[in-house]
């Protein structure tokens, strides 16, 4: 199985959890400014006509995208349920609510922030709709080890990739000491450090 990447991208997300389930694959680092691979120089549109990352190519040739689908397919490979609780459960369902959560409340909510010609009145209006989302998952961890209780799962994953991206656009996460906590609990993590370094984001 081949994931392809781009440092420090959502594609984070999926490279933490496969090496959280001990599942076997390989990188292929993809250059999202001129969409091609680092290595080879090939197009990555012949690969994924979307052009994002990430990408999951399976030994049968077949590619699948989504991190939130990824995510899932991921946490299933974990045998003893903890990264994705059990099928039916209502575990299961907690988790499944948080990557939804993640996916369309922070991941699409910082969207506007990467893009040069986003007007500085929308980029204020984008800060202040994230600082409520992070104010709400500060509340839930002053309780919480993880989002959906003691275990990290793949939802935690997902929303360590999302929220790490306030490192690379300046935005402070002082106000959310639970928050900023649970950052440095997530990044901890052996399989998190694994990932970080070989994404060249953590010596």
């Amino acid at each position: 199985m081949k994931l392809y990447y781009s440092s420090g991208a959502c594609s984070l997300a999926p490279h933490i959890a496969a090496r959280e389930a001990g599942v076997a694959f390989s990188l292929v680092k993809v250059d999202l400014t001129t969409h091609k691979l680092v290595e080879g120089g090939a197009d990555y549109y012949a690969i994924s006509p979307r052009g994002y990352v990430p990408l999951l190519e399976f030994d049968d040739g077949s590619r699948h995208t989504e991190a939130a689908a990824l995510l899932q397919y991921l946490g299933d490979q974990d045998k003893d349920h903890v990264l994705l609780p059990a099928y039916g459960s209502k575990e299961r369902l907690t988790v499944i609510e948080w990557l939804t959560y993640v996916s369309t409340e922070l991941h699409k909510g910082f969207a506007p922030l990467w893009k040069k010609e986003t007007p500085e009145a929308m980029r204020q209006i984008v800060r202040d709709n994230l600082a409520k989302r992070f104010a709400e998952v500060d509340a839930v961890l002053e309780k919480n080890a993880f989002l959906t209780g003691a275990n990290f799962t793949v939802a935690d994953a997902y929303a360590f990739t999302i929220i790490n991206w306030t490192n690379f656009l300046g935005l402070s996460l002082n106000a959310y000491p639970h928050l900023q906590a649970y950052m440095a609990r997530v990044a901890a993590r052996p399989a998190v450090q694994e990932a970080l370094r070989a994404e060249g984001l953590a010596k």
